[in-house]
């Protein structure tokens, strides 16, 4: 009796130390998991910074990415007005025209009045973009300079952005051209004209365009007034205020035009 007694005790003993043994093994595994998951996550924070980190070394050298242009790069166009009063006019017209032809530029417009001492001229000069200021100078020792007034436009955005088009279009052209040439009815064919016709205007209408621009600034326009001693500035005052409200009207005009081809 006391001996089935001591070996139920025995067994139980012996029951409650393998069921502690299982808690304890349970306990670690979970405790070694939940450290587990952390420290993948430590590593892979780790690892994230160095990635972008390499990113950012890549990325450092190209800065923002567009082309920043300098100044003798850019496009610009110059346009200068003046009004000189001199003791010949026709002396200082033809000096005038000496000048701009010396600098590899011409005469754009001549207008002369010559009534003795209210002699005037009117002279539209073409120069080089980069013998501008040297020409204004030689023009400004003609005679008493009374207006000078020097303006500028940087048309290099203007320039850059009908270059991708000019070449969007000409891919275009291209395009329709081989289409029109794999034509396998009339009705096609007619199309396919129509359309390269149409393509090849819009090319020419953009190529045109450029040149006018790449016409402004090449050459800078310089409008010189020579008035005689006794000449009168109404008229160049009244001219000068026309042409001003004229170039706001279409320098608005512009403005508007830009930002409807945007919206377009």
């Amino acid at each position: 009796m006391g001996g089935r007694r001591f070996r139920g005790l025995a067994l139980v003993a012996v029951g409650m130390v393998a069921a502690l043994a299982m808690g304890a093994c349970g306990a670690g595994e979970d405790s070694g998991g939940d450290s587990a998951a952390p420290a993948a996550d430590r590593g892979a924070a780790r690892e994230q910074p160095a990635e972008g980190g390499a990113d950012a070394d890549q990325a450092a050298p190209g800065g923002t990415g567009g082309a920043d242009l300098r100044v003798d790069q850019r496009s610009i166009i110059y346009t200068g007005t003046m009004q000189i009063r001199v003791d010949d006019v026709e002396a200082a017209a033809r000096e005038a025209v000496t000048a701009v032809t010396t600098a590899g530029g011409f005469v754009g417009g001549d207008r002369r009045s010559s009534r003795s001492a209210e002699a005037r001229a009117v002279l539209t000069l073409r120069v080089p973009a980069d013998k501008f200021a040297g020409v204004i100078d030689q023009l400004a020792g003609l005679g008493r300079q009374e207006r000078r007034e020097i303006r500028t436009e940087d048309v290099t955005e203007q320039v850059v952005d009908l270059d991708a088009r000019i070449a969007t279009q000409r891919a275009r052209v291209e395009s329709a051209r081989k289409l029109l040439a794999q034509a396998s009815s009339v009705d096609e064919l007619v199309r396919l004209e129509n359309e390269v016709g149409s393509r090849q205007a819009d090319l020419a209408a953009l190529e045109a365009r450029k040149r006018r621009l790449a016409d402004l600034t090449a050459l800078s326009t310089i409008t010189v007034t020579l008035l005689g001693q006794d000449a009168s500035t109404a008229e160049e005052e009244a001219d000068l205020g026309f042409r001003s409200g004229l170039d706001g009207g279409w320098t608005a005009f512009r403005a508007s035009a830009r930002i409807a081809l945007t919206v377009l």
